[in-house]
């Protein structure tokens, strides 16, 4: 009983959430997202400066229909005026925007649920939180046709935590089986109402799966981008991955808390993706700041994605799947 009561809260505030939002392709079918990833934010510090710098050229640049903030916005105190200012640069483009935490975020004084209620204080905010399952900022944005008439995309959001807390296990943290089990049903959910079709869905978070380094180890998967470091993931792994590739749903997952990667590799017909690192110098970085770029087409299978850098130039522009396709021999 205990089971079926959580799975219909999870399907009641998976509606309300679905509800709360107003995403669409727009009239020439297009629905294009800038993901800042690792802004590193430390309020009243010059070195945070270039981040703000970052954030307002891509914006400009690239006049997105969703901003994704994919942790580690801030990384030092004062708490409130870090993620403020970083959020005020966002705000003032008017662009609906969504964030989900970090490792480093709610270690400056406020708490994961503080931060939050900061988050939610702006008019453009469209970030959730399901109640009952681990972690804050685990949400579903859907991405209406242009007609309005359907679900055409499907975004996940999860809150990838920090630090393990299984006894005996060091590193970061899995992304949890309540997590998990949330996502199967609602997933289920929108396929039953996509005539038993999944619909086309992305997913960000902020810490790399384990199939990240599995998938370049293998020295097979197609690859495209940067790639200066071993993917920092979970020591454990808690099946994301193999659920996605079960519900057959998920094209793209996209990351950040690497900054010195910004590669994008597809592992078993999805995209694992890094982020551009979006910060100042307040922490270790060698690439040039930036912002992952991925638009979708309506009516085409997958999508584009390329890296734009603050001074205005593009990278690694590519098509999901076609550029990673291996042409036969």
């Amino acid at each position: 009983m205990r089971k079926r009561a959580s799975i219909f809260l999870f399907l009641m505030v998976g509606l309300m959430t679905l509800q709360a939002h107003n995403l669409k392709f727009n009239d020439k079918g297009h629905f294009k997202i800038i993901q800042f990833t690792d802004v590193h934010f430390i309020a009243d510090d010059p070195r945070s400066d270039v981040a703000l710098e970052t954030i307002d050229a891509v914006i400009k640049a690239e006049n997105p229909d969703l901003v994704m903030l994919t942790g580690d916005v801030i990384f030092g105190k004062p708490a409130e005026k870090s993620m403020r200012t970083i959020l005020d640069q966002v705000a003032k483009h008017d662009v609906p925007f969504a964030v989900t935490f970090g490792n480093h975020d709610d270690e400056q004084g406020l708490t994961r649920a503080e931060l939050y209620d900061i988050i939610k204080s702006y008019p453009n905010d469209i970030t959730g939180k399901v109640e009952g399952i681990s972690g804050v900022t685990n949400f579903i944005l859907p991405v209406r046709s242009s007609d309005g008439k359907r679900d055409a995309e499907i975004i996940y959001v999860f809150d990838s935590h920090s630090y393990s807390d299984i006894n005996g296990v060091g590193g970061y943290a899995c992304i949890k089986f309540d997590q998990i089990q949330w996502y199967r049903q609602m997933s289920k959910q929108f396929t039953d109402s996509n005539n038993g079709k999944p619909i086309p869905s992305i997913a960000f978070f902020h810490i790399a799966l384990p199939e990240f380094h599995q998938a370049v180890e293998s020295e097979s998967a197609p690859m495209f981008g940067i790639r200066k470091e071993r993917a920092c993931s979970p020591n454990l792994n808690s099946g994301l991955f193999a659920s996605m590739k079960e519900m057959g749903d998920v094209q793209g997952i996209f990351v950040g808390h690497d900054h010195d990667n910004d590669y994008s590799v597809m592992w078993q017909d999805i995209l694992l993706a890094y982020g551009r690192y979006s910060g100042g110098n307040t922490v270790y970085n060698n690439v040039e700041k930036g912002a992952r770029i991925i638009e979708f087409t309506e009516g085409e299978n997958g999508f584009r994605t390329w890296i734009r850098t603050r001074d205005g130039n593009t990278e690694q522009v590519v098509k999901f799947p076609e550029s990673y396709l291996r042409p036969r021999k």
